[in-house]
């Protein structure tokens, strides 16, 4: 049963209130002041509030109703604010500053009782908002699990990789994998889904189970621009209700290191080798997957010399609006990473990124995988 409560200092005309309130309404309740209103309401969390505009103490109606607002678990209650007959210019500043409804004094019995209704209806809807905004997030929730799930574990042996998620608060398309195509071959790969929510995160799994069971059709998975041309013309975005994704992927060969990989609309694999940290940005041309059937890939060779490491990564881990102000450019992510030194990790790169974001967080989604060539 939703709460209506009455803020009013004059005792006879709040009991009078009450009073007609409560002939329709059976939790009605009651405060004399500001102060008292607003403890009371914390505890009861009420549907409506029907308040003076004139309190006694340091709080008037309208600063009382901007302080219920401020407060997460009162924000969704309905203001109602008792003034004498104004001017229209007076009652729209108040509804400007928050109030959600001025009743003019002196009430009518009749008005106020279907104004109430009228609010109760109203706060009903939201309540039902928010219960499924809730449900939502819970299914949310469980399809990021879901994701990560999927997503392989760092692995140390050989050749090893340590890699990072970071969800945003919308559930992205993001994914990644790497595995051994045989003693000697290592895949990998990272993706980026366009959009964010269920949809791209759904499609980004998809690509990620068609990979790791290999089960495009006569595919040779050791050549990065036949996986690609295969990925555009399996997922082609007039099938996938309008997504389409970029993808980086390479395959190395840890015996006499060659690396080949190709990439479709998505940023450059960076290769820093050397104790100096040479520089190399890894990346071919080619549209996006699922842009245009007819779209073809290319693929390059790289010899990685030893002591080097491999960074790929999704564009949210750069797209970000530093404390200046500025948006950090692909080069300048470059150089934080030409200036990792070996004992540091990848937390220190996200670590690194992060101080210079204006709330020391990422607003996208990202991905980011170091492969230490060794």
């Amino acid at each position: 049963m939703p709460n209506i409560l009455v803020i009013e200092p004059d005792a006879e005309i709040c009991h009078a209130i009450a009073t007609v309130l409560s002939t329709e309404f059976d939790a009605v309740m009651t405060a004399a002041e500001a102060e008292s209103g607003f403890r009371k309401a914390q505890d009861i969390v009420p549907a409506i509030v029907i308040c003076s505009g004139q309190l006694s103490g340091r709080s008037d109606g309208v600063a009382l109703c901007q302080r219920f607002k401020s407060l997460p678990h009162l924000s969704s209650t309905l203001f109602f604010l008792m003034l004498p007959h104004q001017p229209a210019e007076a009652r729209l500043q108040a509804l400007e500053m928050g109030v959600d409804d001025v009743l003019s004094l002196p009430l009518d019995v009749v008005e106020i009782k279907a104004r109430v209704r009228a609010g109760l209806r109203l706060w009903h809807m939201t309540q039902d908002l928010y219960e499924q905004k809730h449900l939502l997030d819970l299914e949310l929730a469980e399809a990021e699990a879901y994701v990560r799930s999927l997503l392989p574990a760092d692995i140390t042996e050989k050749v090893p990789i340590h890699a990072r998620f970071i969800p945003s608060r919308m559930l992205g398309g993001d994914c990644y994998d790497y595995y051994w195509l045989d003693p000697d071959y290592l895949a990998v790969y990272l993706l980026d889904v366009s959009g964010h929510g269920l949809g791209s995160a759904l499609l980004s799994t998809s690509v990620l189970n068609v990979l790791r069971s290999q089960s495009l059709p006569d595919v040779n998975f050791y050549r990065p621009e036949k996986v690609l041309k295969a990925l555009n013309e399996t997922f082609q975005m007039n099938d996938q209700n309008e997504k389409y994704f970029t993808i980086w992927y390479g395959v190395y060969n840890r015996v006499n290191r060659q690396l080949l990989y190709a990439s479709a609309g998505h940023p450059p694999a960076i290769l820093v080798s050397g104790e100096v940290s040479h520089v190399e940005r890894l990346r071919t041309s080619g549209l996006p997957i699922g842009m245009l059937p007819e779209a073809s890939y290319q693929w390059q060779r790289c010899h990685v010399p030893h002591n080097s490491r491999l960074y790929l990564f999704s564009d949210g881990v750069y797209e970000i609006q530093q404390t200046d102000n500025t948006m950090m450019t692909l080069e300048d992510f470059i150089e934080i990473l030409a200036g990792q030194r070996i004992e540091r990790t990848i937390d220190d790169i996200l670590s690194t990124v992060s101080q210079r974001t204006q709330n020391n967080s990422f607003s996208d989604d990202l991905s980011l995988l170091e492969i230490q060539l060794d």
